[in-house]
């Protein structure tokens, strides 16, 4: 794995907050520049030296890779600024942005409708580096049409990204309890997962000992709630995207798995919660059977001991009901401001950053899939584990969905909503009924007061 790559827990669920303090904010900006004309040769300045200022993750975005960009670009300088939300929203509603920002691509509608970001395509029209029919599907979730996602113009590219509701599990933890071993190319439905689930669970003096499921509940639960209700032909938003319903048969569904992982304390939640950040440790742990969290995770077995290594496996995401959809939750990338003075220079740093070293380095790690058809074949294949991780993963692509997303609130701005009602219904202080209508009740007024702000 490579020492420029760190860890993921980061790169896969900061976009929540990412994306969530982007929605609504810096609403009082004053009108932004309109592009200009794509090139990819010249600097913007007509020669002079050029410098581009970058807010993203140091650990994601190397010194070393700002390095060799400039060494490569010599009439390119790189003034790096790390991410902060509050810092960008500034910057935007100065009219100052960054040349070149981090973001998710789950979420990005929000700054596509508000003409925040440049749209790439003359740009991807002339590149001999990066092209359209060398993109992945989670680069779908930049486009807008100005009325929904995954149509229109590109609006960012994805450094790489998982199918996040794929299911790492432990093979040593299912055969001792005499499970069998899940297919890797078709999924299990939620109630056969739930069922395994409560087999894999240990308890000794009234205490979980192994935990059968994780759906890393500390990060968040919006997203996969969106994914089963999906999978059922579900509708989640209205027509213009202004309005939510999670009373819909499909949602109460949903909720109401969640109602009965979280009474069964089959893994962590918001009534059980881990000590730790993530499902990771307890999973190399050997203290977790099966976790919730996509190709990427297998970044973390790299590190784990050699049974574990030897035992752990990559299967499809669980269905509820009759759509095989395996979305990605994020699509961490960049996009560049409409408002950047250098707009062509970034568009170089676009090119080195997913086509280049970085790209090259991501997808030889095991951290996640690269966004580009052309760095598949890079993806680690030495492993047991890497070598059956890749298999599952090029089926699972064939399956690849995104998930709805409104310019007016980000799926991340639902969680607090969503697991306050769901503890109270798990305590039966409420029914699922109740409260799916207060949390419907509470995403509309996110939702009113996003489309307020974008006015």
């Amino acid at each position: 794995m490579s020492d420029l790559i760190t860890s993921p827990v980061i790169t896969r669920r900061r976009f929540l907050a990412t994306s969530a303090a982007l929605v609504g904010s810096a609403a009082g900006a004053s009108t932004l520049l309109s592009a200009c004309d794509a090139s990819s040769s010249g600097t913007s300045s007509g020669g002079s030296a050029v410098t581009l200022t970058v807010m993203y993750q140091s650990n994601e975005f190397s010194p070393a890779y700002v390095k060799e960009f400039e060494k490569l670009n010599p009439g390119i300088k790189i003034k790096f600024l790390e991410y902060d939300a509050t810092r960008l929203n500034a910057m935007l509603a100065a009219g100052t942005p960054p040349d070149f920002i981090r973001a998710g691509a789950v979420g990005s509608a929000n700054a596509n409708a508000r003409g925040l970001a440049l749209a790439l395509d003359p740009y991807l029209e002339k590149s001999s580096v990066l092209k359209k029919d060398d993109l992945l599907p989670i680069n779908a979730a930049w486009r807008w049409d100005g009325k929904q996602t995954g149509q229109g113009p590109y609006y960012g590219i994805s450094k790489d990204w998982s199918q996040d509701a794929t299911l790492w599990y432990n093979q040593m933890l299912l055969d001792k309890a005499k499970i069998p071993a899940p297919s890797s190319t078709e999924p299990m439905t939620y109630d056969q997962l739930f069922s395994i689930a409560q087999k894999l669970t240990t308890r000794q003096g009234g205490k979980v000992q192994v935990y059968g499921f994780g759906p890393e509940w500390q990060w968040g639960i919006a997203s996969s709630i969106f994914t089963m209700i999906t999978q059922q032909n579900g509708k989640i938003y209205n027509s213009d995207l202004t309005q939510i319903d999670f009373t819909t048969p499909e949602a109460q569904k949903a909720l109401t798995w969640y109602v009965n992982y979280m009474q069964a304390n089959i893994g962590p939640s918001s009534l059980n919660p881990l000590s730790e950040s993530s499902d990771g440790p307890v999973f190399l742990g050997n203290r977790m059977a099966i976790t919730q969290d996509g190709y990427w995770f297998g970044g973390n077995i790299y590190t784990a001991t050699a049974d574990l290594k030897a035992s752990a496996r990559l299967a499809p995401a669980p269905q509820m009901g009759p759509n095989r959809f395996s979305p990605a939750y994020a699509g961490i990338g960049a996009w560049i401001p409409n408002a950047s003075k250098h707009k062509d220079e970034a568009w170089k740093l676009m090119e080195y950053f997913m086509a280049g070293t970085p790209g090259h380095d991501r997808a030889k790690s095991g951290w996640g899939i690269p966004s580009l058809k052309s760095l598949l074949s890079e993806m680690p294949q030495v492993l047991p584990y890497q070598q059956e991780a890749y298999k599952s993963m090029q089926n699972e692509l064939n399956h690849v969905g995104l998930l709805p997303d409104s310019p007016y609130s980000t799926i991340a701005n639902y969680e607090t909503i969503i697991d306050k009602y769901l503890e109270q219904a798990a305590k039966k202080q409420i029914s699922v009924t109740t409260a799916s209508q207060k949390i419907t009740d509470e995403a509309n007024k996110l939702l009113q007061q996003g489309k307020q702000q974008l006015s």
